[in-house]
């Protein structure tokens, strides 16, 4: 009987299959993200039920644990017929398991709903915004508010002059029916102000920022660089709110299995008997050089072997065909100690179902250099030998865990002689040998480190014989273990490890995790950009730390890789102080004499602050499970936050989401999940963006993601480029929509203090509803839309460019405030310069020029020329739509203007346009031009003068990569011209020196003493390019926000 959890609400355990001995096959991508088929097994006192009248008297009861989350672990034992059975997780089937290969199976349900592990690790669905629409719905309360104290103040000055002025004026001016005092005028005047300033309020903003970011995403959808021709697969922005964060993360959580990798694994060297296979080598038998690789090994003698497997060391397989004992052993080995399912779908054609993509390259291995895996029931193993079938027998399975770290199987020959096989990690095998081997110890060792060093995933094998009558009574007190009700694994944990001595080294293999294509440059490129990359996989340690050194996140230059394995508390609370406790002696050594007690604040980044050298930290998931408790969360997140790189093994989905939670909880930091599985869903839901990889396991995690695609390297040009884009293309929009609003709102508030505050509007009705509508609708949306400091080339090769956006520098607060500060300005003088001209100006004629609608037009006339002339300054990436958008707004604008002072309409509405030819006699006279060119020079003067200046003293990096591109196309163009001037002339005159020209005039001028080169050779550093590290380490003091630590006062941008 098994135990399982089924797809539908329940958790069960299995009691009767349709598949021989109570075997059942199953996939468990949705719970752990792995593909390959696993085996469970029913009872065999249930499996023994053969119908369903037998299945209808079974009245068995099952006291098991509690409902938890732990994936890999069940206890609990079956009462039935004044017997007690153990049950494991061998005999359960979780919740979201899929049978494989299996008609049906009857089980008995242990949980349910909620209770069923896979809805103990599942996490809320959270609705997810931005920080910039968090920050705007804060903003626009304060504008609210500002709005009101501006209706405040303008009633207040209305109920003043109604009281002191217009009270005289009562004759010809009475109130309105109903104002019986100055006090009551000012209160309506206060309701009519709200109205006429609420354009201040930003109400179209919110549909502004949905049209762009609708724009944005789709750039992402139709990006062809991120389009996967292998898989067809184009890039999804499945989401358009999280367009702008994609440019402002800073901690990538990633899954390993399909996310890093292909999920390929290949065999690819091994040691036998102190001898090396695997190196590629030439006719003479010397290693051959890379891309001197010759022809793969011909397998054409076994008509068993697979096609696809590829080896290019032909000594192998002649040690095979010779009849190498060790070399036999070594496969025989392979094809006998592993957990694989066969499946021979026609005579030959074998199909391999692994746990562990590990195990299934290795029988694979063994298949084609003749050693055939070609079936198993649960007490027998065929394999096909040189072509001959020899079935064993299977007496014991001592399976794989984290903490034995290695996996064996008892088997009898068919002459009797019984023999353990085991393999496993280097660390704990080579310990267990037998004295005799430490020669052979020694040779292998050395062949390990080689194969390690080339960042291959190793495995040590090794062999004993076991005498019959050892293991009777070992077998007997297994099966005693197995039955207790207590500590039933450490009593197994303990008989394994009696066992498992004494062995024979026979050697070791080396396997090629294929990464997918362009992950270490990836992870390179992004955590040059400031990203911290922390990997959380449900593989176990070995695995993911060998990984870890394939993408380059580990390296062998770090100052110390810390392995967190405690299983109690005060282990993993011991492990961690360790860990800090020498980062804080290294900072010490390096902090001339200060102790690293008088740099550490209350504050979580105190330690990034002070730690010097590159560490990693590896910790398991018993003891993740430690670290995330409340008392210890804090301590892991700083030691964690200290290290370069993290990476938690064997973690469950919902230790996955914690890992998340506590970082967004603590670091205030932007944070993407990108995984494959559906054990990666809680995470991305967890995450602020989540990202879903289409690969081999399914679509769960893209359809729980905010953006998918098909590769991992993909994730590099998401966040550099379309991130980094949508970020500045947003706060450029925000700034200047800010900026235009207040500068068109503020001048009814100047206005109301000259006329009587009586809430008379400065433009036209027609004028105040087109402005934002028709005249400064466009242009701000193509900004907001198609805008970009930089290249997107540019934007791969410096990822420096993308810190702004960690650091909110673009658009924050402050930016805000200086915003409406210049918007304030331009109403100012929009207002004031006009009105001074208009109080002595004279037409043509000689009449006097100030009148109510030639004011009107003039204002309105100049605030569209400034805040078209603004937008144009705000723009660094003209297109053909800017230029359509903006020209064809002025345009639009003197065109609604003449139309609506024209003859034509006035004659079909002449209630509606009463001032007929005022547009065309007002724009006639000289002086309104010279107002209008005056406001507009007085307006923009100052901005442009400012950003000539910050350009010049303090330009941002964007400045620099600018300059840089313009140098080059100069240098590109001089060159070309020397080139074709070059052919001819003598060729005696060889110029030998290496400088180019234009270096004297780019000294003389000064500007390489201010802009940073980028890294690029033919410039000169510049100390202030620290700027960004600076505000970093100030921002990280104010616990913000987590930054890289910076001593250096003069630093390069890094490429």
């Amino acid at each position: 009987m098994s135990v399982l959890e089924t797809s539908s609400s329940w958790r069960t355990t299995s009691l009767w299959r349709s598949e021989p001995h109570g075997l059942c096959y199953i996939e468990t991508a949705e719970l752990d993200g792995e593909t390959n088929m696993k085996v469970r097994q029913a009872i065999p006192v249930t499996a023994e039920l053969g119908d369903t009248s037998k299945l209808a008297r079974f009245d068995g009861e099952v006291i098991c644990e509690p409902p938890n989350n732990k994936l890999d672990k069940f206890g609990g034992t079956l009462y039935w017929k004044e017997n007690k059975y153990p049950l494991s997780n061998q005999n359960m089937l979780l919740r979201g398991c899929v049978l494989r290969n299996t008609e049906w199976c009857f089980g008995l349900v242990i949980f349910a709903g909620p209770d069923t592990k896979l809805m103990q690790n599942s996490g809320r669905t959270k609705f997810k915004r931005t920080s910039i629409d968090r920050l705007m719905n804060t903003l626009v309360l304060w504008i609210f508010g500002f709005l009101v104290c501006m209706g405040v103040i303008l009633a207040i000055g209305n109920a003043i002059w109604e009281h002191e002025v217009g009270i005289c004026f009562q004759i010809y001016l009475p109130w309105d029916e109903g104002v019986h005092s100055a006090f009551f005028s000012g209160f309506l005047s206060f309701w009519s102000y709200i109205i006429i300033l609420n354009t201040v309020v930003p109400i179209s903003l919110y549909v502004s920022v949905e049209v762009i970011r609708l724009g944005h995403s789709y750039f992402i959808n139709w990006d062809k660089k991120m389009y996967c021709a292998k898989r067809q697969t184009p890039a999804e922005a499945r989401t358009t709110t999280l367009n702008e964060e994609l440019g402002q993360v800073e901690y990538i959580f990633s899954d390993k299995t399909g996310t890093l990798t292909q999920n390929i694994m290949v065999f690819s060297k091994c040691s036998v008997n102190g001898h090396s296979y695997g190196d590629v080598q030439d006719m003479l038998g010397h290693k051959a050089e890379l891309g001197e690789r010759p022809e793969p090994v011909n397998f054409s003698f076994n008509p068993l072997a697979d096609p696809r497997f590829q080896f290019w060391d032909p000594s192998l397989l002649e040690a095979v065909k010779l009849g190498d004992l060790h070399v036999h052993e070594f496969f025989r080995l392979l094809s006998l100690c592993h957990t694989v399912m066969s499946e021979e779908k026609s005579e030959g054609e074998l199909l391999y179902k692994a746990q562990s993509p590990d195990e299934g390259a290795l029988v694979t291995a063994a298949r084609n250099f003749g050693f055939v895996f070609r079936s198993r029931t649960p007490k027998t193993i065929t394999v096909h030998e040189l072509g001959q079938a020899i079935t064993y027998q299977l007496l014991a399975i001592l399976d794989f865990n984290n903490i034995r770290k290695r996996m064996s199987v008892i088997v009898r020959s068919p002459e009797g002689k019984i023999r353990l096989y085991c393999k496993g990690a280097d660390t704990i095998l080579l310990e267990r040998l037998h004295p005799v081997n430490q020669d052979l110890t020694s040779i292998t060792t050395d062949h390990l480190n080689e194969y390690a060093g080339e960042g291959l995933r190793t495995l040590v094998l090794a062999y004993k014989d076991l005498e019959e009558s050892y293991y009777k009574d070992w077998s007997e007190r297994l099966h005693r273990a197995g039955s207790a009700p207590e500590a039933r694994e450490d009593h197994l944990a303990r008989l394994y490890d009696e066992v498992e001595h004494d062995m024979m080294l026979l050697g070791a293999t080396a396997i090629e995790d294929k990464l997918q294509q362009g992950v270490p440059e990836t992870i390179a490129i992004l955590t040059l950009a400031n990203i911290k990359i922390w990997v959380l996989t449900g593989d176990k340690q070995e695995t993911a730390v060998n990984i870890g050194y394939s993408c380059k996140m580990l390296t062998d230059d770090m100052t110390e890789v810390f392995v967190v394995t405690g299983h109690t508390v005060l282990e993993v609370r011991e492990e961690l102080r360790k860990a800090r406790e020498k980062m804080m002696d290294a900072s010490r050594s390096v902090c001339n004499g200060f102790s690293y007690q008088e740099k550490l604040s209350t504050k979580l980044t105190s330690v990034l602050e002070a730690i010097a050298g590159e560490y990693a930290l590896v910790i398991n998931g018993h003891s993740l499970a430690h670290a995330l408790e409340a008392d210890m969360e804090v301590e892991f997140l700083e030691t964690a936050c200290a290290c370069k790189a993290v990476i938690c093994c064997r973690v469950t989905p919902l230790q996955k989401a914690q890992v998340v939670e506590l970082v967004k909880k603590y670091k205030k930091a932007v944070t993407l999940a990108i995984g494959d599985g559906a054990n990666d869903v809680s995470m991305i839901k967890t995450a602020h963006i989540g990202v879903g990889i289409s690969g081999q396991e399914g679509i769960q995690a893209v359809l729980a993601s905010d953006y998918s695609f098909s590769q991992f390297k993909f994730l590099q040009r998401l966040l550099l480029v379309h991130g980094r884009w949508s970020y500045l293309r947003m706060c450029k929009f925000l700034c200047y929509f800010f900026y235009k609003n207040f500068a068109f709102t503020m001048v009814h508030f100047w206005f109301g203090f000259f006329c009587g505050f009586s809430a008379q509007t400065v433009y036209d009705q027609y004028f105040i509803t087109l402005y934002n509508i028709v005249y400064t609708s466009l242009p701000v949306l193509a900004m907001g839309v198609f805008d970009q400091d930089v290249p997107e080339q540019r934007s791969m090769e410096y990822p420096k460019l993308y810190e702004p956006g960690q650091l909110n520098l673009l658009f924050n607060k402050r930016e805000f405030f200086i915003c409406i500060a210049q918007g304030i300005y331009t109403s100012v003088l929009m207002f004031f310069i006009p009105y001074g001209v208009f109080a002595d100006a004279t037409r043509d004629d000689g009449a006097q020029l100030a009148d109510y609608q030639s004011f009107a037009v003039t204002v309105a006339t100049s605030l569209v020329i400034v805040v078209s002339v603004q937008i144009g300054l705000d723009t660094g990436f003209w297109t053909a739509i800017n230029h359509f958008f903006i020209w064809g707004s002025l345009a639009a604008y003197f065109a609604i203007l003449f139309t609506m002072h024209s003859d034509g309409l006035f004659r079909v509405f002449p209630n509606q346009f009463r001032f007929v030819g005022n547009a065309q006699n007002t724009l006639a006279q000289p002086t309104v031009w010279l107002t209008i060119a005056l406001t507009t020079v007085v307006c923009i003067m100052p901005v442009v003068a400012f950003r000539f200046l910050k350009l010049d003293l303090k330009p941002e990096l964007s400045d620099t990569v600018r300059y840089t591109q313009l140098v080059r196309k100069k240098q590109k163009t001089q060159h070309r011209c020397m080139r074709r001037a070059g052919h001819v002339g003598s060729r005696r005159s060889g110029y030998a020196f290496s400088h180019q020209e234009g270096f004297g005039e780019l000294i003389m001028s000064g500007k390489n003493m201010r802009l940073s080169s980028l890294a690029l050779s033919s410039f000169a550093p510049r100390p202030s390019t620290s700027w960004i590290e600076t505000l970093r380490k100030k921002k990280g003091c104010e616990g913000s926000s987590a930054g890289s630590p910076s001593g250096a006062a003069s630093k390069t941008l890094k490429v």
